[in-house]
């Protein structure tokens, strides 16, 4: 049977930082399950990255990246590997969705969050003063054309598969750094703003994003910020 946190468990701590869209994932969805998280924010600054690393993701994760999670003796990395975990953790609510149809699709709708949209945005994160650089140009394409994918699978549901997801979460979080690397999500895409507005209402999205926005607004290169960012600073 999985287990359920209590006061007589080990601590889960997570290793995220101020700007992880990754880490950003894994807290709205441990809010969500009502799992405590005791968040280690590592340093990290515009100026400098990541460095110097925090030593316990060093020695955790080859890559040198954050999230990671240690429970008792379980360490791992990788965003989708810890949503894994927490799912196994605490089954409900379920975000990997009940059934094994639903659970399939969430989980290849969250992996094309991160391997086939977020690239794109990683491209246009070098070239936001050169933006009609063939790269660039070419990411910008590539997520117009994701939003135009997603637009009909969303259809009239509230959310992507129907139910919240983990699938949801990934792309919410993904979207906001293409919004913020200019590539915005734009009424031709009505059902996506709405669905982003529905996401932005969330209680766990406000608590993880909020201090995010809170950063970027002081520290984030002088570009603006997103509209739906700022209105969501403003309380509404």
């Amino acid at each position: 049977m999985p287990s359920t946190p209590n006061s007589a468990s080990p601590s889960i701590r997570l290793y995220s930082a101020r700007l992880s869209m990754f880490g950003a994932k894994v807290q709205i969805a441990a809010i969500e399950k009502g799992i405590s998280l005791d968040v280690v924010m590592v340093p990290f600054s515009q100026a400098q990255g990541y460095s110097p690393k925090d030593p316990e993701v060093v020695r955790i994760n080859p890559k040198n990246q954050v999230p990671v999670l240690v429970h008792g003796d379980v360490e791992i990395f990788d965003s989708t590997q810890i949503l894994e975990y927490l799912e196994d953790l605490k089954p409900e609510p379920a975000l990997w969705l009940a059934g094994i149809n639903k659970r399939a699709r969430a989980r290849q709708l969250e992996h094309r969050s991160d391997e086939v949209y977020f690239p794109h945005v990683i491209k246009l994160m070098s070239l936001q003063d050169r933006l009609d650089d063939p790269m660039a140009v070419a990411a910008l394409q590539g997520a117009r054309d994701f939003y135009r994918y997603l637009e009909p699978l969303l259809g009239a549901q509230d959310y992507m598969l129907g139910d919240f997801s983990n699938a949801d979460i990934a792309l919410y979080m993904a979207m906001l750094f293409g919004e913020r690397m200019s590539a915005p999500l734009t009424a031709e895409t009505p059902r996506l703003l709405a669905w982003r507005d529905r996401m932005s209402a969330r209680a766990s999205v406000r608590q993880v994003v909020r201090p995010m926005a809170e950063y970027l607004l002081i520290d984030g290169h002088g570009r603006p910020l997103p509209a739906f960012l700022a209105k969501m600073l403003h309380g509404d």
